[in-house]
């Protein structure tokens, strides 16, 4: 027997909870509860065989076209037993995409895709749409669902972009039962929904946009990509944080999760991998935004790259790693004295580590900055996510606090310990080559990574070694 009553749910971690409280006892979150009445609460214990709810329609699904992609009948079974398959890759059209979803679309996953309004979500998922609908692609068939938007506007945008629509099958609705129906008439290859905040469920009794609600619908969503083969696109919302809205089990729910960066007046966009079981995680796509949608970057590289008629102080250019190829990007600081409580502020780099690295150039390197404001910036909007950055930004830091310029010839990668060494860090001569392809002529990197044949492919460029930081804070200014 069960009785109907209030219970609180987390809108971070999707919790229930019998009374409100001010933080989340699951995720630790604070002010995340929220009211959901009218939920069945058993007074029983839990069953070890948690039921889950489905439509109607989502049952006649499993019963007819249930797939095992696992290779093997359900049941326990040892793992030398399992058949292994090489997924194959459908290319979405769109050669940067396919390199942040490594290498192309998975059949039967779900990628969810997140960033702020307007940054161009339903733009890339549309233009994939579009090419992924053509008989000609490898995927052939392609089904578009809007919950946000009509008909006529999905139709518009797609002349507005120059898309072919005659073979791109499109769909309003927000009921998953209803699209799992449609699905499964259609059976397509791809399908795409935009977007997961307005799709309910009729199993839940609340509004669409809720934790129970999303994340149900998700479920379903999912269960329908595994059991059938067609690989699903699922639109997110995001909070004003940055991160996906609804719980976080929606992350853990699907197969690869990315995130639109940038800003969404830039003219430049960034696609990131935040969890990928296919590809590489930090995968990074860089795109252009023009009026007939977004277009790859040919040369990430070159748009990173500020090119001054004479050096300056605090601009450092360094070699960093994003998912599988380097990147030049350009390092600025700006070290001034301080009016009140010295400040540090780092965009595109985290804050709690430029101040470690302050600390260490101040023990370690002789520079102290204990009575300056200390501000860092990547230019053009990327966000640096490994320690490969370290050495760029001290040595940015110092060129500023000493008004001295370094080369523009320079690029600089490595890793800086507490101790003040300098330490590896990955695809050393990748790095190298990237530097050397757009004209850099100088090197500072860390020792275990020099090249063993400095006269071979590296013959052009002027690699110095260091092991320490104080060493390679007067190697650099001695260039």
């Amino acid at each position: 027997m069960s009785k109907s009553k209030t219970s609180f749910v987390c809108q971070n971690c999707g919790a229930h909870f019998g009374k409100w409280s001010g933080q989340c006892s699951d995720c630790g979150e604070w002010n995340t509860l929220v009211e959901a009445p009218n939920v069945s609460m058993p007074h029983h214990k839990k069953s070890s065989k948690p039921s889950v709810s489905t439509g109607p329609n989502l049952g006649a699904i499993a019963k007819n076209d249930r797939m095992n992609y696992s290779g093997s009948q359900s049941g326990v079974v040892t793992l030398g037993s399992v058949n292994v398959t090489f997924d194959t890759r459908l290319p979405t059209g769109i050669i940067e995409f396919d390199r942040v979803l490594g290498g192309g679309l998975v059949a039967g996953s779900v990628v969810l895709i997140g960033g702020d309004p307007g940054i161009g979500k339903s733009t890339i998922l549309l233009q994939t749409a579009a090419n992924m609908a053509n008989p000609e692609s490898l995927a052939g068939s392609a089904l578009y669902v809007t919950g946000e938007e009509s008909l006529s506007q999905v139709a518009m945008r797609a002349q507005r972009l120059g898309l072919s629509s005659d073979y791109l099958k499109v769909m309003t609705e927000t009921n998953v039962e209803t699209i799992c129906a449609a699905l499964t008439q259609e059976q397509p290859a791809v399908a795409i929904i935009d977007s997961i905040q307005t799709i309910y469920t009729d199993a839940i009794n609340s509004a669409p946009g809720g934790v129970s609600q999303i994340r149900e619908s998700a479920a379903m969503l999912t269960r329908y990509a595994k059991q059938t083969g067609t690989a699903l696109f699922l639109v997110g919302h995001v909070t004003k944080e940055g991160t996906l809205a609804g719980p976080r089990v929606l992350e853990h729910m699907v197969d690869t999760v990315l995130y639109f960066e940038g800003q969404s007046d830039s003219r430049f966009r960034m696609i990131r991998a935040v969890k990928n079981r296919f590809g590489a995680v930090n995968e990074l796509g860089i795109f252009g935004m023009t009026d007939t949608g977004l277009k790859e970057v040919a040369n990430p590289s070159a748009i990173f790259l500020s090119r001054y008629d004479k050096p300056i102080s605090g601009s450092v250019v360094m070699v960093s790693r994003e998912g599988t190829r380097p990147l030049l990007v350009e390092v600025q600081a700006l070290v001034d004295d301080s009016a009140g409580q010295p400040r540090r502020m780092a965009l595109g780099l985290d804050p709690q580590r430029l101040a470690m690295l302050l600390a260490v150039m101040h023990r370690h390197g002789g520079i102290h900055t204990s009575g300056q404001d200390v501000y860092v910036n990547v230019v053009g909007g990327v966000k640096v996510m490994e320690t490969g950055s370290d050495l760029a930004v001290l040595l940015a830091c110092a060129s500023s606090i000493k008004e001295k310029p370094l080369p523009s010839s320079l690029a600089v990668f490595g890793e800086v310990g507490l101790s003040g060494e300098i330490r590896p860090v990955p695809n050393g001569q990748e790095r190298l080559k990237e530097a050397m392809k757009h004209g850099f002529t100088h090197a500072i990197v860390p020792k275990a990574n020099a090249p063993k044949n400095l006269m071979g492919q590296f013959k052009g460029i002027n690699v110095i070694t260091a092991d320490r930081l104080d060493d390679a804070i007067d190697r650099a200014f001695e260039l």
